[in-house]
């Protein structure tokens, strides 16, 4: 059924909007379409309301464009980030060189100030201190929630993980991010931490270091096979 059309005056347009003063006020996208010639009179004007909501707009455009300029920004210092990581990665020939590269790496580029890498794994000669956990330590046990979800954790950790993660430093870590390592041929923990109360906050996103575990994870899974080739 079609509507029927209501032909108004503007005498009954304008005696409406006499009685109904507010009725923009619910309205106001009506201003951006209406022609309205310069007013006089100290009452604001629909010109005036239209100017207003034009800035407004104009401001929350501006505002998101240099969102997105800061998102883009960002992402261009993560990737430069994360090449370094790669390259740093790729240069090394033993574990014990990726271990000490990582370091430098997460310290210059990221800006930690501690880093731990632990690896699920018997392997008790090996020439690094505390690289290796075994899969049936107690030592695991402050990390359960992180292992069984398989997501990284960013706030404060405990003191029981601290301990174990970061040894004699863990009271200075006041922040950090736990990422679980679990690949097929490769079990284990890295962990970034820093001095700061809100370096690593629980709101941050996990894109980049889920791609940080990733990319950490796979070379270590190829010089563990060297390692276990060599022996």
């Amino acid at each position: 059924m079609s509507e029927k059309k209501i032909n108004l005056s503007s005498a009954q347009i304008e005696d409406y909007l006499k009685h109904h003063p507010d009725f923009f006020h619910g309205h106001l996208h009506l201003l951006e379409q209406m022609s309205i010639p310069h007013p006089s009179g100290t009452a604001i004007s629909l010109i005036s309301k239209q100017l207003e909501l034009f800035r407004n707009k104009h401001l929350e455009l501006e505002s998101q464009l240099n969102s997105l300029i800061d998102i883009a920004r960002d992402n261009d210092i993560s990737f430069i980030r994360m090449h370094k990581l790669t390259l740093a990665l790729l240069e090394a020939s033993t574990l014990e060189q990726a271990i000490a590269n990582i370091d430098v790496v997460l310290a210059d580029y990221f800006l930690t100030d501690f880093v731990a890498v632990r690896i699920i794994k018997d392997c008790p000669d090996s020439a690094i201190t505390n690289l290796f956990i075994t899969p049936n330590s107690e030592d695991l046990l402050p990390f359960l929630k992180e292992l069984t979800s398989n997501q990284p954790k960013c706030g404060r950790p405990t003191l029981a993980q601290a301990k174990v993660l970061f040894g004699d430093s863990a009271i200075e870590v006041k922040s950090c991010a736990i990422i679980p390592m679990n690949f097929t041929e490769l079990e284990g923990i890295l962990a970034i931490g820093s001095r700061e109360e809100d370096r690593f906050h629980y709101s941050m996103g996990n894109l980049f270091l889920n791609q940080m575990s990733e990319i950490i994870g796979t070379r270590l899974i190829s010089l563990l096979r060297s390692l276990k080739d060599g022996i």
